[in-house]
């Protein structure tokens, strides 16, 4: 219980401070519609359980939603946030702690199913890990759908280790799971083989008597079953939104054809449901910015992710992940294990690595939660200091998290430079993902009172609301850019032409929140 509750702590003092980032006020403004209109026309690439999820909060704050409104997602949340009299601060706080809330619970899962596997020290381990993971907190107190369906994917997994021992209880739980992480990310599908493959086999790795052929049947069964669960899962959440499913297909949701098409068409899901991973296609196939090491470019890279994780995540925790992993791979009592933890993880790592968009670690958030648990498997270790060296390490993930309280967006480990070197090797939502916008503005009335600001912002937020009144340095001459130059990070590493001629011309003299530059001209 104080593990859970340091990491509350941790997430609703982040949560407080922060203001709304990119992808959040989408996510509000939806729920908003979701909950109000019954319309599935916002944000459909995404679908509606995580937002319903939100909407649960946002129910306390009762936001005014103007039925007129007819603009696009992006205009929508900045509509709900700051354009109807509604208090953002209070908003965003009653969005995101639901997202609080789950993040807690799902650190019961790591407990639980390291628990199962190594025993109660087990647990303990893989909590601590999880319980201070920079990235688990930094977006688990976010209004985002990341953490949400890594923790939903996980419960799957665990239910189906459960469901080894006692089908008939757990593999509709499985089914239940699975089917509530399919309705909040659609990233989730690359493991439905997997989900169907393990409640399928199991029956062989139990070793219980009785012959081999009624075991599979049964299994049969029990694999069927899951994925009936988890489709009606889908179709319910769908179904509370709007029971009649009014929907129209937007013009991004062009089908690509060819095996890709065909997997859609085949989804036993609502045509709003497969129109969103047409829309997910779309964006797939664009080009985007990138950086990484010091290095904007253009498109993505293979080992963007891996090395994504290898800067944000605390070198114990990369330790115990390695000790955890060999562990598992050696105890043949383990062993099995590893289809249920590191398979997937593996699999789900490989899908994000082909993926075009290098914006973050959280596009494989799922490794610190599943990896967590086979942490925790060290503990079976009897070597001569095993346990001590593992307590160290904890210890070490522990200080480190806790050093870079409470930005723990921006974190990096003490290999790369730690929390205020982030923005030299990454950005977007691995460092600056416009969450710092109170602290502009109380660092810039506290140190720069009256002194003439020009800003460039990379964020969703409204600076004008924080009383931040700076001017677009992009809009005259260089000359006329006098005073204080702000940059977010993000546009700093990406900075080209004008912009790069203004920084590479100005004195850097402060940093806010580890993700906005000012810059003296």
């Amino acid at each position: 219980m104080a593990l859970l509750g340091g990491m509350a702590f941790a997430m609703v003092t982040t949560a407080v401070q922060q203001s709304p980032t990119i992808d959040e006020p989408v996510y509000v403004g939806t729920a908003e519609v979701l909950t109000q209109q019954h319309s599935l026309q916002y944000n459909p690439e995404h679908p509606p359980l995580g937002k319903l999820v939100m909407a649960a909060g946002l129910a306390f704050e009762k936001p005014y939603l103007d039925p007129a409104f007819t603009g696009n997602q992006t205009n929508l949340g900045r509509h709900v946030l700051y354009e109807t009299g509604n208090n953002p601060f209070r908003l965003m706080l009653a969005a995101r702690l639901p997202m609080i809330v789950l993040t807690l619970l799902f650190g019961l899962v790591v407990l639980g199913f390291a628990r199962d596997l190594a025993g109660p020290w087990a647990g303990l381990v893989a909590l601590a890990l999880y319980a201070f993971s920079p990235d688990v907190i930094a977006h688990g107190s976010l209004a985002t759908l990341d953490v949400p369906a890594a923790g939903l994917l996980l419960s799957t997994f665990w239910m189906l280790w459960r469901s080894r021992r006692r089908p008939r209880l757990y593999l509709p739980l499985a089914g239940v799971a699975l089917g509530a992480a399919l309705a909040t990310r659609m990233s989730v599908l690359p493991a439905v083989p997997m989900v169907m493959l393990l409640a399928l086999l199991s029956p062989f790795m139990v070793g219980k008597p009785g012959s081999w052929w009624k075991k599979m049947a049964w299994r049969v069964v029990g694999a069927i079953g899951v994925g009936l669960i988890a489709t009606a899962m889908v179709w319910i959440v769908y179904l509370a939104v709007d029971p009649r499913l009014r929907w129209s297909t937007p013009a991004l949701a062009t089908n690509p054809g060819g095996l890709k098409g065909l997997a859609v068409d085949l989804l036993p899901f609502p045509k709003a449901y497969r129109d969103g991973v047409l829309i997910q296609f779309r964006f797939e196939a664009r080009t985007f910015n990138g950086f990484l090491f010091g290095e904007a470019y253009r498109g993505s890279l293979w080992y963007y992710a891996p090395a994504a994780l290898l800067i944000k995540t605390p070198l114990g925790m990369m330790a115990l992940w390695l000790a955890g992993t060999i562990t598992m791979l050696v105890k043949p009592a383990l062993r099995v294990a590893t289809l249920y933890l590191l398979v997937p993880a593996g699999v789900l790592l490989l899908v994000a690595m082909t993926g075009a968009r290098d914006y973050g670690s959280r596009y494989v958030i799922f490794m610190p939660i599943f990896l967590a648990v086979v942490a925790g498997t060290v503990v079976v270790i009897r070597f001569r200091w095993a346990h001590a060296v593992t307590a160290v390490l904890v210890a070490f993930v522990a200080v480190s998290s806790v050093r870079t309280f409470p930005f723990y967006l921006p974190y990096s480990n003490e290999a790369f430079g730690g929390t205020s070197h982030t923005h030299r090797n990454l950005h977007d939502s691995n460092v600056d993902w416009g969450q710092d916008l109170p602290r502009l503005s109380d660092r810039l009335r506290d140190r720069y009172p009256g002194q003439p600001v020009w800003l460039v912002y990379k964020g969703a937020g409204v600076p004008a609301y924080y009383g931040i009144l700076g001017k677009n340095p992009l809009a005259v001459p260089n000359d006329q850019v006098r005073g204080l130059l702000v940059v977010s990070d993000s546009r700093v590493a990406l900075a080209k032409g004008k912009l790069k001629q203004l920084i590479d011309s100005s004195q850097e003299i402060d940093n806010v929140g580890y993700s906005i530059t000012i810059y003296r001209r």
